[in-house]
């Protein structure tokens, strides 16, 4: 009885049992890679917060803002890195809205954590880090924000549809219908 089920299985799809079962690992893999990216938001959101914390205490491991500026040069004015920090927050979190309703998979949210620690180190070279911490802090919270939930929703939406496949291929043992 169970042969002739298999038989009519693999006979009506015209798949092996080797190619439901392989299906059945790529499912699985794809569950597991989704999982392990979905995290990804939250790392860097983290990455971010230590970052700030170091900013906070005045960048104790840093040289002194003077000597930079004497190897350096002037660093630009405070006025023009906050109209920077703000398109940069504006244009941030715009990009990732719009990769949100496409769907697209970008992975990384790291980038925007090198960019707001650099916002942190022209305030802290500038000598305007007291006075410009809690804007760096907002735009990072925002934009990593968006970036996590956005990076998280498109993975619960892919562990979603993967699971459903999964469950289609256990119930009927065949490939799920393509979209």
């Amino acid at each position: 009885m169970i042969d002739a089920q298999k038989h009519n299985q693999t006979t009506g799809s015209g798949e092996t049992g080797d190619s439901i079962d392989l299906l059945r690992q790529e499912l699985t893999q794809e569950i597991k890679r989704l999982n392990r990216l979905s995290s990804r938001g939250i790392l860097a959101l983290s990455l971010f917060l230590v970052i700030s914390i170091l900013a906070w205490w005045g960048f104790p491991l840093f040289p002194a803002p003077d000597a930079v500026i004497a190897v350096l040069g002037k660093p630009p004015t405070a006025r023009m890195v906050s109209i920077v920090l703000l398109l940069y927050t504006f244009s941030a979190t715009i990009l990732s809205l719009t990769r949100m309703i496409a769907g697209i998979e970008h992975r990384s949210s790291f980038v925007h954590v090198g960019f707001l620690t650099g916002f942190f180190l022209f305030y802290y070279f500038g000598k305007a880090l007291n006075d410009n911490y809690w804007a760096v802090l907002g735009s990072g919270i925002t934009i990593l924000g968006v970036e996590s939930y956005r990076i998280w929703s498109f993975c619960s939406e892919g562990i979603a549809k993967s699971r459903e496949d999964m469950e289609y291929v256990n119930r009927t043992g065949r490939r799920p219908p393509q979209e």
